[in-house]
């Protein structure tokens, strides 16, 4: 039954991260042809973003060693198609096979931006400068990833000021909009509204923020409504629950795009997307990959197809 409430938006963006986030984080290297199936699928079932790899040095992330190789396989797509790179060279990369969304990952912990980067927060956005610059002055759409929002599992809860610098800095580096990670699923919804408010204050409206929530405590989808109530219209999810973090090893899958999907279609919010094809594209890549999809809705809604058959 859809049920709609007054104070939440009538239409969210779901910026998809299964392809680039979830497969990341997959022990067996997943073959290109089936990742560009994967994202070929995503499409079809309605997604409009679909974070398709990343450009970073195949000795750190050897599970998208083959972002050359897939890009243009999946190009010709009418979505965005946005890539992370780290650096000057991912950058360079991606600009070469005709990307036009990239994205940057910064931290708001010392902790974090040490593991994942191997530079102090500060060092990192100096890193990212150059890149944010040269992908703005070539009209590139650029987003950037604060990643620790809410606890860092080296250094606690984070102060939510820490968090204001680093999301300031990220804009004034000329970043278009901003993905709130809560890397290892800690937050509850208090500190969601919290932290939004703190923006708020800072000057960064709801307009220019996603919010990427893990499950790891099952708060994800009570994180993603509340920060909804706030203003906020891009939520990340991945496909099937795919994802966790490679560097933070409590961090268990992201949210899944099936479930928010049921939730957000029962409170009458449009996201343009069809669920049963999103459910029947995320069993795929669950067979794919060897193993049940950690979606409870792919579960749900695939038991029902299994019982009518």
């Amino acid at each position: 039954m859809v049920v709609p409430t007054t104070d939440l938006p009538t239409r969210v963006r779901i910026h998809e991260v299964g392809a680039r986030d979830g497969l990341q984080n997959e022990k067996a290297t997943v073959p290109t042809e089936v990742k560009a199936e994967f994202v070929r699928r995503l499409a079809e079932a309605g997604l409009t973003t679909i974070e398709a790899t990343s450009f970073v040095h195949p000795k750190w992330v050897p599970q998208l060693a083959d972002a050359e190789q897939l890009y243009p396989l999946v190009a010709d797509l009418p979505v965005a198609l946005p890539v992370l790179v780290p650096n000057e060279r991912g950058l360079d990369r991606a600009l070469a096979l005709g990307a036009r969304r990239v994205a940057v990952f910064a931290s708001a912990t010392e902790s974090f931006a040490k593991a994942n980067l191997n530079r102090t927060v500060d060092e990192a956005l100096a890193m990212f400068d150059p890149v944010v610059a040269r992908a703005k002055a070539d009209d590139v759409h650029v987003r950037g990833y604060l990643s620790m929002c809410f606890g860092d599992p080296w250094e606690g809860a984070v102060p939510i000021p820490q968090v204001v610098r680093v999301c300031k800095a990220l804009l004034d580096m000329g970043c278009d909009e901003l993905s709130l990670g809560d890397t290892i699923g800690v937050a509850t919804p208090g500190h969601v509204v919290a932290l939004l408010a703190a923006l708020d204050e800072a000057g960064i409206p709801p307009s220019v923020l996603g919010v990427h929530f893990h499950d790891t405590y099952g708060q994800a989808l009570a994180n993603t409504l509340a920060a909804l109530q706030q203003g906020v219209t891009t939520v990340d999810a991945s496909a099937g629950g795919l994802g966790g973090c490679p560097y933070a090893k409590s961090a268990t899958g992201n949210l899944a795009t099936e479930d928010l999907v049921w939730m957000l279609r029962g409170l009458g919010i449009d996201t343009g997307i069809d669920l049963g094809r999103l459910v029947a594209t995320s069993a795929w890549m669950a067979n794919r990959l060897g193993r049940p999809s950690p979606s409870r809705t792919v579960r749900a809604l695939s038991h029902e197809d299994t019982e009518e058959q």
